[in-house]
């Protein structure tokens, strides 16, 4: 174990660092997605995750150049502000913190509904309040004890939950084998191209969150060499977990387009109520799991923000005994908190999903400015990567043209308290405001 200027505790190997982007990644949209995909294309869904998932490999090709020349804690934020400048480091900042909040907020207004499926009494506003202080409030407590136990409960939660979803890939490929009757009729509709853009932007929903987990890249072992073997490894299998869920959804439940709940009815067709049961259950886990690992990674955004003088000092605060940033740790946690009560599921996955295509912009923008400084400090380097740069901003900009009014209005509301943001600190720090 080791301990890095600033004081953080380096702990995170690379294998937990895969698992916690992983972790990041597979949240409770898993189980609810592949009735939309099935909605929209048909037997073509199974395609679109792996459409989808080379889109995501393109941005993760330039966020792992880019994140290969760094071992400071602030992941996205620090890139952008190196590359980009300082305006750019706030916008992707509160760009990223608006997702951070917002989606882990729509996961605990998920894992609220399960958990009053199995306990009735708590399915009203007094329920879903003592359910998710609960949540947080334990997951807070865990994180701000040390980094160890929090990457610890990661790689618990993300061995379970991915363990669930690869049993039923299996149970369902062997009934599709052994059980023919059970085998549903594929069909494959005309898709309009707007179609399938609509059906990829949920996709960059389900495929997001692997970014947050760069923010640990102070308590990373060896972050320049373990994060782009981390980001694609978990990437790769997370688009392989995805495509064969969604099959053999497709495959073995009927009217799967209008289920609520695709991956346990499906697991009843071929598993019986047991295996209904377990799915539930799975969702309630991934959903814990996924909340988890990003009290682990989020509250290190504030952290590196006050490192770099753009957040108020008390945000990098580390404990004294713990060696954790603890204020900015519960700081997140109420926020999170406070989303998830005031809001529905629908309603934060909106606000996290309109906010990760501007950062995945800037992130392939960075991989060209950065090459050309050639001061040898990437660990990771693209083949080609201008043609990686182009095709990142165009994979944005297209997915971005299907976003409505409302999602515009919150990037823009989010980019003004940005650029209130820099005119405060350049105001009040000139020199750091030049650099």
């Amino acid at each position: 174990m080791t301990q890095n200027a600033k004081g953080l505790v380096r702990t995170i190997g690379r294998w937990s660092l895969t698992a916690l982007m992983v972790n990041s990644i597979v949240g409770v949209s898993i189980f609810k997605l592949p009735a939309d995909l099935a909605r929209n294309l048909g037997g073509w869904s199974p395609l679109s995750c792996v459409a989808a998932g080379a889109g995501i490999l393109i941005i993760a090709g330039c966020i792992a150049e880019v994140s290969s020349r760094y071992e400071e804690t602030g992941g996205l934020y620090l890139y952008a502000r190196d590359a980009l400048g300082r305006f750019a480091g706030l916008l992707v900042a509160w760009m990223t913190w608006l997702t951070r909040i917002a989606a882990p907020a729509a996961a605990a207004n998920l894992v609220w509904s399960y958990a009053a499926k199995f306990i009735p009494q708590l399915g009203n506003p007094t329920g879903k309040f003592v359910t998710l202080f609960i949540l947080m409030g334990h997951l807070a407590v865990l994180n701000c004890i040390g980094v160890k136990q929090g990457k610890n409960f990661s790689n618990l939660f993300t061995a379970v939950k991915v363990g669930f979803l690869l049993a039923f890939v299996l149970a369902g490929s062997w009934a599709l084998a052994a059980r023919p009757e059970l085998r549903e009729g594929i069909t494959f509709p005309a898709a309009s191209a707007k179609t399938w853009f609509e059906t990829m932007l949920l996709l960059v929903y389900a495929y997001g969150g692997f970014e947050g987990a760069l923010f640990v890249g102070g308590e990373s072992t060896n972050p320049k060499r373990d994060t782009p073997v981390a980001l694609l490894s978990a990437l790769v299998g997370v688009c392989l977990v995805y495509t064969a869920v969604q099959y053999v959804t497709i495959a073995t439940l009927p009217g799967v387009a209008l289920s609520e709940r695709p991956l346990a009815d499906a697991a009843q067709r071929f598993l019986g109520n047991t295996g209904a049961a377990a799915i539930a259950m799975a969702a309630l886990i991934s959903g814990y799991g996924y909340l988890s690992a990003n009290i682990l990674h989020a509250p290190r955004i504030t952290f590196a923000l006050a490192e770099q003088g753009d957040f108020p000092k008390f945000l990098g605060i580390i404990h004294a005994k713990y060696r954790t940033p603890y204020v900015s740790i519960l700081v997140y946690s109420a926020l999170v908190f406070l989303f998830g009560l005031i809001g529905n599921f629908e309603w934060n996955a909106l606000l996290s999903a309109v906010s990760r295509l501007a950062v995945y912009a800037a992130m392939a923008l960075a991989v060209p400015i950065l090459r050309k400084r050639k001061d040898g400090k990437a660990q990771f380097l693209l083949p080609a990567p201008y043609l990686f740069s182009a095709l990142g901003v165009l994979f944005s900009i297209a997915l971005a043209t299907q976003m409505g009014r409302s999602e515009f209005v919150v990037m823009a509301v989010t980019s003004a308290i940005a650029l209130a943001n820099w005119f405060a600190v350049t105001k009040q720090s000139p020199a750091q405001a030049r650099g």
